[in-house]
């Protein structure tokens, strides 16, 4: 869907607009159609892959670098003057809505704490243990330690960093 909607305005991302404002058009307008409900996705390796690989082809679609040049990734975003950062805006979503989620008292959290009683119990699985919404986030540490700094907003600020918020500037007459 991004990559549709990046195609219907292929002509205001290719102008000769500032290039400035044309990557700032492009966080804003495709990578919010890109990752949208990000914050609930759970990634694995291969959607991360997918994800750069979106990312590498929205640059090189707005310097107009073809396939067949061989240009190397790193070249790219030399001349774009950027770095990869689709993952980061993926985890600075997930970590928001996280925080959020564990500062209330909710349904949600309770399925997350694994409160809720009910549904079939399946033990004993084979494999490997399948990965939690929460796994991203700890780091090592445990849910404990992650919903002790949810509590307190500067803590989980310093730790995640603030999410993108929009501005609005009122001017007064």
């Amino acid at each position: 869907m991004a990559k549709a909607a990046f195609n219907k305005k292929r002509a205001v991302f290719t102008s000769t607009l500032d290039f400035k404002l044309r990557k700032k058009l492009v966080k804003c307008h495709i990578w919010s159609i890109a990752l949208y409900g990000a914050e609930t996705w759970t990634i694995w390796a291969v959607d991360q892959k997918h994800l750069e690989s979106f990312e590498m082809w929205c640059w090189r679609r707005m310097k107009k670098i073809s396939w067949t040049a061989h240009v190397r990734n790193e070249e790219v975003l030399l001349r774009v003057k950027e770095q990869r950062n689709i993952l980061h805006e993926i985890s600075k979503q997930k970590a928001n809505w996280i925080g959020r989620l564990l500062r209330r008292n909710c349904l949600p959290q309770q399925v997350i704490e694994g409160k809720v009683k009910g549904g079939i119990e399946v033990t004993g699985r084979r494999g490997r243990r399948r990965r939690k919404l929460l796994d991203d986030l700890k780091e090592r540490r445990g849910y404990s330690h992650l919903k002790e700094e949810a509590l307190e907003r500067t803590m989980w600020r310093a730790r995640f960093g603030r999410g993108c918020r929009l501005v609005v500037r009122q001017t007064t007459k």
